[in-house]
């Protein structure tokens, strides 16, 4: 049975930390809704009621896109964690995001929550809205065998000159939002 709360409590905060994935949810008025696993040590509860993670450059920015844009219901957000040992648990965190950019005020401050990783293209924050678990009977066991290691050794490869060109032309979701680019490349301390 599921059960919701308005913040996240500390059992909660346990059971996010403990997981190696965590899959993000977000959809506009128009358009495809987006469905992103997400690895790395990527993810901070900030408090119970705010929580970001690190994104790096990749094949698309759709969670930056569905955030922003102008509608209604901008910056609906979901992400849930499944565990996949014991206990058998499932946890979304539903609420409100907002992309900050190396280039924005605040960065400095939330970016300092996290190990920057090479590549590192904008930290989403969050601002929880409620907490909903379920059982997760139906989630198999399995265990993690190591992180790919792929996306930052091809970010830490690039040259940054590059890489920020590249980064600059990415300026519309799959759909045709828009999205801001990043005005840097980061090296990220993760070698």
């Amino acid at each position: 049975m599921a059960e919701f709360t308005d913040t996240l409590s500390d059992k909660h905060i346990a059971m996010i930390t403990a997981q190696p994935v965590f899959f993000v949810g977000s959809a506009a008025a128009e358009g495809r809704i987006n469905l992103s696993p997400k690895g790395y040590d990527a993810f901070r509860v900030l408090s119970p009621t705010r929580v970001a993670y690190l994104d790096l450059g990749g094949s698309g920015n759709e969670t930056h896109a569905h955030l922003a844009a102008e509608q209604t219901d901008a910056g609906r957000i979901t992400l849930m964690f499944c565990n996949f040992q014991q206990p058998a648990l499932i946890l979304r965190i539903y609420g409100r995001g907002r992309a900050v950019l190396p280039q924005d005020a605040g960065w400095d401050d939330l970016a300092a929550h996290f190990t920057l990783l090479p590549g590192t293209r904008q930290i989403f924050d969050i601002a929880v809205e409620s907490v909903q678990t379920s059982c997760g009977w139906g989630v198999p066991f399995m265990s993690l065998e190591g992180e790919r290691d792929t996306l930052k050794k091809a970010h830490r490869q690039a040259d940054p000159a590059e890489w920020e060109a590249k980064m600059a032309k990415r300026t519309r979701s799959i759909d045709g939002l828009p999205t801001r680019p990043t005005d840097r490349y980061i090296a990220g301390g993760d070698a």
